[in-house]
C-alpha cells in the first residue's frame, strides 16, 4: 500500500485548525457543561470540532480508521488510523484559558507517525512527520540541550492529578531542584518542549488521544517522550517530554519512586 505521509500531514494540519478555529465560536461564552461517565466535562465546542474533523476524514479517506474522544471509533482494515483530541484542556477552555489545544495523531500499523498540535486561541501550532522533521509555528524546531534539572523549565497538569496518582514524591524532588515550575498543562506543555521553551513537561494521566499526537513531535523534535515505566509508547496511561540529556536523570527518579511502592 503507497501511503503519501505529506498528504496526510498536509490534511491533519489543515484540520487540526479548522476544527480549532472552530471552537474560538464558544470560547470566553458560556457554553453548556456536560459531565460525561469519568466525570470528565465536555461541551459543544468538544463534540463539534470532532465531528468536523471526521467528517473530512470520512470525505477523503473514507477506509481509514478513527479513533476519538467524543464519538468512540471506526475501525476499519486500514493500517492508517486517526486519533482525534478536539480540545485537550476543557477545564481550561471552559474556564477562558487559552492554553487548551486540538489534537490529530495518525498511526500506521498502531505507531505514530504524525502529529498535529494546535492552540487556537494562542495561534501557536506544533506539528511533524517520522523522518521529516519537527515544526512550530511553521518553522523547524528542536528542543533545547539540557544537561541539568537546576537549569530546567518544569510544567506540569494539574497539581491534584499528581497527588492521586502516586507521583508527589517524584513533583516535589524535581521541583524543589528545577528553575522553574509552572501548571501549563495538557498538550500544550509538551508542544512547549518541542518549541525549545520548556525542558520537561510531566503529566500523570494520558489516554491514547492524548498521547498520540506527542511522540512523533517531540521525537522528531530531537526529544524523548516516555511513559513512566521508560517506555516509548503513547499506551503507557500517562507520559512526560524532555531533553534526551534530562531522560536518565528523570527515569532514575521514577524508577525510585516505582520500586518504593
Amino acid at each position: 500500500m503507497n501511503i503519501d505521509l505529506k498528504e496526510l500531514s498536509d490534511k491533519a494540519v489543515e484540520w487540526a485548525q479548522l476544527a480549532g478555529n472552530h471552537t474560538l465560536n464558544y470560547f470566553g461564552k458560556s457554553v453548556e457543561i456536560i459531565e460525561k461517565s469519568d466525570a470528565s466535562p465536555v461541551t459543544i465546542a468538544d463534540r463539534e470540532a470532532e465531528m468536523i474533523i471526521r467528517n473530512k476524514i470520512e470525505e477523503f479517506f473514507p477506509e481509514h480508521s478513527i479513533i476519538g474522544e467524543e464519538f468512540g471509533t471506526k475501525k476499519t482494515k486500514s493500517p492508517i488510523t486517526w486519533v482525534l483530541d478536539p480540545i485537550d484542556g476543557t477545564k481550561s477552555f471552559i474556564n477562558n484559558v487559552p492554553l487548551y489545544t486540538t489534537l490529530i495523531g495518525i498511526l500506521i500499523d498502531n505507531v505514530p507517525v504524525i502529529g498535529v498540535i494546535y492552540a487556537p486561541a494562542t495561534g501557536e501550532i506544533a506539528y511533524a512527520t517520522k523522518g521529516l522533521g519537527a515544526f512550530y509555528n511553521h518553522k523547524p524546531t528542536k528542543v533545547r540541550p539540557c544537561n541539568s534539572i537546576a537549569s530546567a523549565t518544569f510544567y506540569t497538569t494539574e497539581l491534584s492529578h499528581i497527588k492521586v496518582e502516586g507521583y508527589w514524591p517524584f513533583f516535589e524532588s524535581i521541583h524543589d531542584q528545577c528553575k522553574l515550575h509552572r501548571t501549563w498543562g495538557d498538550a500544550y506543555g509538551h508542544m512547549k518542549v518541542a518549541a525549545g521553551q520548556a525542558d520537561l513537561m510531566f503529566d500523570p494521566i494520558l489516554n491514547i488521544w492524548d498521547a498520540a499526537a506527542l511522540l512523533p513531535i517531540i521525537e522528531e523534535a530531537g526529544g524523548i517522550f516516555s511513559d513512566t515505566r521508560g517506555r516509548l509508547t503513547i499506551n503507557g496511561g500517562n507520559g512526560y517530554s524532555c531533553s534526551p540529556e534530562l531522560f536518565p536523570y528523570i527515569q532514575l527518579h521514577l524508577d525510585k519512586l516505582t520500586s518504593n511502592k
